[in-house]
This record gives C-alpha cells, structure tokens and sequence, in this order.
C-alpha cells in the first residue's frame, strides 16, 4: 500500500519499522518539528525523524497540518492509508479524507479508556491491572472512533512508563500488517467504543511532586507512572539549601511512621499508609543512580522528613 506515517517518540519507530519490513511503500514520514535538547540546546529531530532519515524517507516537519498549505501537500500525496502513532497534532478532516481508504491511529489503551495524550502514564498512576493497544480509524473527536485490531496486556508490579511503553510499542507494531491487510481487502470490522471515556490528560509538572500523605500504593505508582519522564520528585533540605531528588523506580514496603519520614538506612519512606522504598534516584544536575549509591554521598538518616 501507498502510506504516509506520522508520529514522534520512541514509542512509534518501531511501527515504522515494522510497515518498512512488511513492504510497504512509504510516501512521507511526518513528525513533529526539532526541538532544543540537552546542556547546549541544541536542535534534535524526534526519534522517528531520526530513523526515517536513516532509511532514506522523505520526512515533513510542519509546526501544523492545519494551514491551507499543509493540507495541500498532504493530499497530493496520493495515498492509500495513514498511520498514526503519537504523532502530537490533532488532523483536521481534510486530512483525515485525503487518503483513499482512510487515517488509522495505534492507540496505547483500551478504548475507551484513557483517550488523549498519556495513556500509558495514567494507566500505571491510576493502579490499572491491564492495558492495551489498539489501532482505530480516525475520526475528528479525541480517540473517538471504532477499533479495528488490539491486545490486551498485563501491567506488572514492577513496570514504569518505560518498561510498559516499550513492551506496548512492539505488540503494537506487529498489529499494522494485520490491520492493513484487512482493511485493503474491506474485510476489517470496525467496533464502535462503548462504555464511559476516561481522559489521559497531558502531565503537568505541578503533579509531578511525590504526595507522601497517600496510601503507599497511590505513591508507588505514581512513581513508576512518571519514570523515566517527567519523573516524580520530592524535595529535602541539604548542606547547601533545598535539593530536588527525582525518584525513577520504587517498591512496596513495610514501615510506618509521619508521612514523608525516612524509616531505615535503605530509603524506605512512609506514606499516609504503609511505605515505599525508593530504589533508583536522579539529583539535580546528576546520573540517575541506585538510592545506596546516592547515600553514599548525600545521606538521608532514619528521621529525616522528605517534602
């Protein structure tokens, strides 16, 4: 088929690459324009930029697919289909009916839970058991239209946005040849979502800061729902004023004390019921590292509050 691909985080290349082997001939790549990056702000394009370049694509980078312009260039493109994977821009309907058979979006939950822009991370904060991924014909409203393909997948104890996103990307690129398949022999079944939306609203920083006064479960997966990014944090008061400490990964834990107090010499902390053990931490300006490794050099006794 004659396709165009749009997406942008890691979470989409291996969609592209999976459409590549399947032989499938790829028009155009979109995705979302270089952004500054790193100590020297310097302009990096997204990793399916990155890779489509690496496979001699054609990539597009519009600040918008809603200019005259924009739409212009997509609909003379020809094609039969698109796929969408976190491509981070809302399509317009001109876009969505430039392609003959249609604009299809892999989506990282069970619809219609968790419609917008993380469902991964909320998945994971929320205490979910299961998710999914699903591929959806695209229609106007948000994650609104009908799935044609999908898995259902486990949330394990110990997964991050990370870990789950990873595993989520791969059973999702396998679903495209699927897909595809069946929908240029007009045999997909289309089931329209049924049930109560819930929304996977963008994360703000504001919510990042570790709540200790939750239960320890809402605190361990609010943890391991911002890892590796934003990255949940806490502050604590150190020989040089207040440090921001970012925690990557945490485990259930037993304990008890004033929220927010460090009980032992391993980092576990309490919460307004039970406690966690912070297990990989991040100070600012520094590696993430192991939580020993990092009271080797800045320590935290029993008794210290965290805020």
């Amino acid at each position: 088929m004659r396709l165009a691909f749009m997406g942008t985080p890691e979470f989409a290349v291996p969609s592209l690459a999976e459409l590549i082997a399947a032989g499938h001939e790829i028009v155009a790549v979109y995705s979302q324009p270089p952004r500054p990056r790193g100590r020297g702000q310097k302009l990096t394009p997204s990793p399916v930029h990155a890779f489509a370049e690496t496979m001699g694509l054609s990539v597009f980078t519009p600040q918008t697919m809603k200019t005259p312009e924009a739409v212009e260039i997509f609909q003379s493109l020809d094609l039969d289909a698109a796929c969408v994977v976190a491509f981070g821009q809302i399509l317009k309907r001109e876009v969505l009916e430039a392609p003959r058979l249609g604009c299809f979006n892999l989506h990282g939950s069970l619809l219609p839970r968790w419609r917008g822009a993380a469902p991964i991370q909320r998945a994971i904060m929320a205490g979910d058991a299961q998710t999914g991924v699903q591929i959806m014909r695209m229609s106007e409203g948000l994650d609104e239209g009908p799935v044609l393909l999908g898995e259902v997948m486990a949330i394990r104890a110990d997964d991050t946005a990370a870990s789950l996103g990873e595993r989520m990307a791969t059973v999702g690129a396998a679903l495209w040849p699927r897909a595809l398949a069946a929908i240029e022999r007009g045999a997909a079944t289309e089931t329209p979502q049924e049930g109560e939306p819930t929304y996977a609203r963008k994360i703000t920083p504001a919510e990042a800061r570790i709540d200790w006064n939750r239960p320890a479960a809402q605190v361990d997966a609010h943890i391991r729902g911002l890892s590796p990014f934003p990255g949940a944090w806490f502050e604590v008061q150190g020989p040089d004023g207040p440090n921001r400490i970012k925690v990557l990964m945490s485990a259930m834990a037993n304990g008890s004390a004033a929220p927010g107090t460090v009980l032992d010499d391993s980092l576990t902390v309490a919460c307004g019921s039970g406690a966690v053990r912070l297990v990989r931490v991040q100070r600012a300006g520094k590696s993430a590292q192991g939580a020993d490794e990092m009271l080797r050099g800045f320590p935290l006794a029993p008794g210290t509050v965290l805020g």
